[in-house]
């Protein structure tokens, strides 16, 4: 049906207490939700994951407590549905005073014009392992549709914008040698074949000039991987486990090995990777070579029917990882002198 300029709608502002009567009954747990920190995140440019709501930090309590994914830091994230005031603005400094690196979100319904220039200021004197965010929450409608939110920043870290955008072209900037140039190429038709085979693992990340790629999977510390292995002739899907954590996460997840590998169908490679702090699980196709663009459908075929397969297996089980139930369960083998790593 094809839609006259008169058919248009008209956006409504709706007030923010309409919706939320409650700061922590209303505002914070919806503002949590996994979809909303998605919204919020793409404000901010940053992949936000929650870790807590009302976190004890020192002597307060911040609203949400998350992690950037890309970066593993902290991120606290305070709300008001009121304008700014003081009392919100000493916890937003006792926070950073007691953090090493942190990235702090003050959101509100309006900033007074003096907190908005104390985190100018804020981010003007301080470096960069800490970042304050303001950000205004607006909520809009048209006709009778649901409200939507949209979130304007009112202060930022200095040349935040510009960083990004340097950081995105760094590489693309740069001379690639032309090794590097094949496998930017590698990846770029496997994004194509990611698209094609309609799975969790999207291929809409930027392809680069590198030997892997990784790929979300909802929680710090966790990647799926698609690698080129090219002396030895090899690619290789995986599921990086990095972290002070991980070896504790590799072995409750090797407790699961035979349910994984029958739901999967297949075997995989558990690469516990003694010498190092990270650990894989993995699967591999041999014999193959990454520079003949001509087998090209083949091996991305296999990568993304294997990264798409580790997204669906693993996905709920990370979820459910708590690394102190390794460390109780080898506490007990060591008493009743069992093997205190698991097979």
């Amino acid at each position: 049906m094809t839609i006259s300029k008169n058919d248009l709608g008209r956006l409504t502002r709706v007030e923010l207490r309409d919706i939320w009567i409650s700061e922590s009954s209303d505002f914070t747990p919806w503002l949590a939700r996994e979809e909303n920190l998605v919204v919020l995140g793409e404000a901010l440019g940053i992949d936000l994951e929650l870790e807590a709501q009302e976190k004890a930090v020192g002597p307060f309590r911040a609203d949400i407590l998350c992690k950037d994914i890309g970066t593993g830091e902290w991120v606290l994230v305070e709300n008001q549905l009121e304008r700014t005031d003081h009392g919100h603005l000493g916890q937003l400094l006792t926070y950073a005073s007691g953090l090493e690196a942190v990235t702090i979100v003050w959101v509100a319904a309006r900033f007074t014009e003096e907190h908005r220039s104390t985190l100018d200021w804020l981010n003007k004197i301080t470096d960069e392992t800490f970042r304050f965010f303001g950000l205004e929450v607006e909520l809009w409608r048209i006709g009778d549709s649901p409200a939507a939110p949209k979130f304007n920043i009112v202060s930022k870290p200095n040349d935040w914008s510009r960083s990004v955008a340097q950081a995105a072209r760094a590489i693309d900037e740069s001379e690639l040698s032309d090794t590097r140039v094949k496998q930017r190429a590698y990846w770029t038709a496997f994004h194509q074949a990611l698209d094609q085979a309609a799975g969790p693992v999207s291929g809409g990340r930027k392809p680069q000039p590198q030997s892997w790629m990784g790929y979300s999977i909802g929680r710090t510390g966790f990647n799926i991987g698609a690698v080129m292995i090219r002396p030895k002739r090899q690619i290789r899907a995986e599921l990086y486990i990095a972290g002070d954590q991980a070896k504790a996460f590799f072995h409750l997840l090797r407790e699961q090995q035979q349910a994984i590998e029958q739901e999967l169908n297949y075997p995989l490679e558990w690469e516990e990777l003694p010498t190092r702090r990270d650990s894989r699980i993995s699967i591999y196709l041999t014999d193959v070579d990454p520079d003949d663009e001509s087998d090209w459908p083949r091996q991305h075929e296999w990568l993304a029917a294997k990264v798409n397969d580790f997204h669906r297996v693993f996905l709920a089980r990370l979820r459910d990882l708590d690394a102190e139930d390794w460390q109780q369960d080898r506490e007990v083998g060591a008493s009743t002198g069992a093997s205190q790593i698991p097979e």
